[in-house]
C-alpha cells in the first residue's frame, strides 16, 4: 500500500514539473515573439499578445484602448516611426506571474524607452500595458 501511495505521490511531482516546465518555456516563447514583432514593427503579431484591452502610452497618447484600436495605434506608430533597431535591455518578473520587458526602441533621430507588462490570463501571457517613451 505504502508503495502505491509512494508512486502516485511521484507521479503528481513529476507531472507537476514537466507542466511548469513547458509552461516557462512556453513563456519565454511569449517574450521573444513580443520582441520579434518590435523588431520586425509587426503590429499585427503584436497585437495577437494584447489582452482584449491594453493601456497604451506613446507620443499624445495616453489610454486604454480595445486590441483593435491599440493595434491600429501601434501600426501608425511603426509608420511615422520607422525602426533602426531595438535592442532587449531587461526583462524580469513578479511574484504574480507576470513579466516585463524594457527595452530602446531606436528611429531616425528619436529614441524610446519601451515597457512592456504582460499578465498570465487564462493560461496565456498577454500585454496589458505598452509604453513607447521618449528617452
Amino acid at each position: 500500500m505504502k508503495m502505491k501511495t509512494i508512486s502516485v505521490i511521484a507521479f503528481f511531482c513529476s507531472f507537476f514539473l514537466v507542466s511548469h516546465t513547458a509552461l516557462c518555456q512556453k513563456q519565454d516563447d511569449v517574450i521573444k515573439d513580443v520582441v520579434q514583432s518590435i523588431k520586425t514593427t509587426d503590429a499585427k503579431k503584436l497585437a495577437g499578445f494584447f489582452n482584449s484591452t491594453i493601456d497604451l502610452e506613446l507620443e499624445d497618447i495616453d489610454g486604454s484602448y480595445s486590441k483593435t484600436q491599440a493595434e491600429i495605434i501601434i501600426r501608425d506608430f511603426f509608420k511615422k516611426s520607422p525602426l533602426k533597431s531595438f535592442t532587449l535591455n531587461h526583462q524580469g518578473s513578479s511574484d504574480d506571474g507576470s513579466k516585463y520587458i524594457i527595452g530602446t526602441y531606436k528611429t531616425t533621430g528619436k529614441e524610446y524607452r519601451v515597457y512592456i507588462l504582460l499578465k498570465p490570463q487564462n493560461n496565456k501571457l498577454l500585454i496589458h500595458q505598452l509604453q513607447f517613451e521618449n528617452d
